[in-house]
């Protein structure tokens, strides 16, 4: 399959995939979540496949929704719609919010290891990407953050993984005050697994983490996973 947005490659049991929207710091398009959540429906039964490793390109992982891209596809909508109650509907936030929560679910039940590697902005749905991750490696330079209610936005999609991950208590101030902050907090915070200070450190993480799960029984590792799931929702 070929996508927009994504950069796929297969190397020994890994999937990288890199989330490719540079210009805007990988923010969440439409066409971005749609495309993540159909590869995550093609990895649920690929036993080949043994990690899943998420990244974003040049420097950062990924800056949220693309607010812009959102305003731009409501005015497109607006202009092929004829009737007051088809435009009162054409709202493209809820649209992209209700694809999402789809996508970072499946992300969530992936039968792989998910290691998502974090730097530069990893904000909003990105935040909420990493909370799903079984590993995250960051970089102490990243900026993390919820800006959801700084811009008059409800983080619902993405609340849920955010309080699983570091609990309610520190969930609500995150949320509540729209704190930024960086790789070091967020491994205090339970956010993030492994503390790194530059690319090449990042990469040689990442190569440490994908060489452990290698050694690991494939079966055993899936099992445990949704074993572990089980425990968690319990």
């Amino acid at each position: 399959m070929t996508y927009q947005t994504l950069l796929v490659e297969q190397h020994d049991i890994a999937l990288y995939v890199t989330l490719n929207r540079p210009h805007c710091r990988n923010a969440m398009s439409l066409t971005m979540v749609e495309e993540l959540a159909q590869l995550f429906h093609e990895l649920e039964h690929n036993q080949n496949i043994r990690a899943l490793v998420l990244k974003g390109s040049e420097g950062h992982f990924c800056a949220g929704g693309d607010i812009k891209d959102m305003a731009n596809a409501r005015g497109r909508a607006l202009q092929t719609q004829s009737s007051p109650e088809q435009k009162e509907n054409t709202n493209p936030f809820f649209e992209l919010n209700r694809a999402f929560g789809r996508m970072i679910t499946q992300a969530d039940h992936l039968p792989q290891v998910v290691v998502t590697v974090l730097e530069g902005a990893v904000l909003g749905g990105g935040f909420g990407l990493a909370c799903v991750s079984d590993v995250a490696i960051a970089c102490a330079s990243a900026q993390f953050g919820l800006p959801e209610t700084g811009l008059g936005v409800i983080p619902a999609q993405i609340a849920p993984f955010v309080v699983k991950r570091i609990g309610l208590t520190q969930a609500r101030r995150i949320a509540l005050l729209g704190d930024r902050f960086d790789g070091t907090e967020a491994v205090k915070l339970g956010i993030a697994h492994y503390l790194c200070n530059n690319t090449q450190q990042l990469d040689e993480q990442l190569t440490r983490v994908l060489s452990k799960i290698k050694r690991c029984a494939p079966g055993a590792n899936r099992v445990t996973k949704s074993l572990l799931h089980q425990v968690g929702s319990a």
